[in-house]
């Protein structure tokens, strides 16, 4: 189906969205795919046998996100690592798409508003279906006159959330674009009075490059993908934990946040 078909039949074009909405699309369609994939082949496995090559890695992956979730939320969240596998899937897919030359969708403040709201809904949900109606005795705490205050603060996870993520995608995105920009230039410079047509562009550019590219969009990835993760089940298990997880949680918080 064509643009102009669309937008005929909607009233509206792709101009109207960002290319960073756009991958992002193509980033959830991949991981619908791929779930659809690993599903239909451990339909296909046999219990009785142990599972080997792709089955092997996705099996061992599940296994040590369920313990890591665990470890930080406590046994009765166990089954809440469904929903960290798809987050994480989705935040380490939109950075590394990246890598393809198409805009990273980590770097539209819109796409990480959105995932950071997710788990302020998630936050907040929690602590009221624990508390009931107590739930709204926080935002009275210690005196009604904090009110404001308190209102205010509630939006914290929120923006640290989302400009987190933000913040460290767009500054990614915009050293590799001067880097580009200055190695391109610099190449040229050298190289430019013995090779014509611009082609000495392609000299010195993809060795730092590709250096580059293996800490911003790979290494990077990673760690911000960690982070958040980290802090959404932190977030969340701090509203409906025991005594005895409290003090694991937040030494796994301030570690988290430090990075």
């Amino acid at each position: 189906m064509s643009p102009e078909l669309i937008e005929q039949i909607t009233g509206f074009g792709f101009e109207y969205f960002p290319g960073e909405v756009i991958i992002s699309l193509l980033v959830m369609i991949i991981i619908m795919i791929l779930s659809f994939v690993i599903y239909f082949i451990f339909r296909k496995l046999d219990p009785t046998k142990p599972n080997k090559g792709f089955s092997m890695v996705v099996e061992f992956g599940v296994e040590k996100l369920e313990a890591f979730t665990v470890d930080i939320m406590g046994e009765r969240w166990r089954k809440f690592s469904g929903y960290i596998l798809g987050l994480a899937l989705y935040i380490f897919f939109s950075f590394m798409i990246g890598l393809l030359g198409v805009p990273s969708p980590m770097t539209y403040l819109g796409n990480t508003f959105s995932i950071a709201l997710c788990t302020f809904f998630l936050i907040h949900y929690t602590a009221a279906k624990k508390n009931k109606l107590a739930y709204f005795k926080r935002y009275t705490d210690p005196i009604p006159v904090l009110l404001p205050i308190n209102l205010l603060s509630m939006w914290a996870p929120l923006l640290s959330l989302a400009l987190r993520l933000f913040g460290n995608a767009l500054a990614g995105y915009t050293l590799m674009s001067i880097v580009y920009y200055f190695l391109g230039v610099l190449s040229d410079t050298i190289f430019g009075g013995f090779i014509s047509g611009g082609a000495s562009f392609i000299i010195i550019p993809p060795v730092l490059q590709s250096v580059l590219h293996m800490y911003f969009d790979v290494f990077s990835s990673v760690i911000q993908t960690l982070i958040f993760v980290m802090l959404t089940m932190i977030f969340i298990s701090q509203e409906d934990s025991d005594e005895e997880e409290d003090s694991q949680v937040e030494s796994i918080k301030t570690q988290s946040e430090q990075v």
